[in-house]
């Protein structure tokens, strides 16, 4: 239900590299890097975002819809360890990310566009996000449409629960059926050395942290990965951004 969900602040920056490294000592003794990043300090993440047969989800990204929501299904290091499927929502510039825990032989139906039975007692089996998403693969034609991967490095700090990441070598891939493969082909989406700051919190941002934020250089902007990842690679329009 709508009155559940936990809506977040979330800030988009693009920087570069000197600027990345800067941010990043900055932050190093005051948050915490995330215990899921392992002994390296970061993780590839890679998603298949599906959208409908309008492709709303692009176009309403693109004329600025106030309230709109994507899905996805996620998976790390290129691993089926972990697969979830996500719905990601946005409201009066605010985001709430929910999560459904997939197997690989769904997560393999789902990426050939096949609906997961809907009978009962499956149906009511399903997490609320997974219901959801069958009903609109069945009644608005929602298909994979494109691959998004990057490299992260997450910062994380219980006060305010902070989540600071930086997201390089961003790419896309229309390979869809080769979301497992480690060796899919990809086109990079920025150019080079310029990398995605994420500025993650609930209520509040904690002023020591905003004060090591506070380069004199960093501008927020809108930033999609799977608009870009879209528009620059299916669409064959545009370019890299800088």
């Amino acid at each position: 239900m709508e009155e559940q969900r936990k809506y977040r602040h979330e800030y988009k920056f693009l920087i570069g590299a000197d600027e990345q490294v800067s941010l990043y000592f900055r932050l190093k003794g005051l948050l915490s890097l995330d215990p899921h990043a392992g002994k390296e300090g970061r993780y590839w993440i890679r998603s298949v975002y599906f959208d409908d047969y309008l492709d709303s989800c692009f176009y309403q990204n693109e004329d600025g819809v106030n309230e709109r929501a994507k899905y996805r299904i996620r998976i790390y290091n290129v691993s089926d360890r972990a697969i979830h499927l996500e719905r990601k929502s946005k409201k009066n510039g605010m985001i709430c990310k929910e999560s459904a825990e997939l197997t690989r032989e769904q997560c393999a139906l789902l990426l050939k566009g096949i609906p997961l039975p809907m009978r009962e007692p499956e149906m009511a089996a399903y997490p609320e996000v997974l219901r959801q998403f069958l009903v609109l693969m069945r009644t608005k034609g929602m298909r994979p449409k494109a691959v998004i991967e990057y490299e992260r490095i997450p910062f994380v700090h219980e006060a305010g629960n902070v989540r600071i990441t930086f997201d390089r070598n961003i790419s896309s891939s229309l390979e869809v059926q080769r979301f497992f493969e480690k060796d899919n082909v990809r086109y990079p989406l920025l150019a080079p050395g310029r990398q995605l700051l994420e500025v993650k919190f609930d209520e509040y941002l904690p002023s020591y942290i905003k004060e090591r934020l506070e380069t004199g250089t960093l501008q927020q902007i809108s930033f999609s990965k799977y608009y870009l990842g879209r528009k620059y690679t299916v669409s064959g329009i545009g370019g890299r951004l800088r």
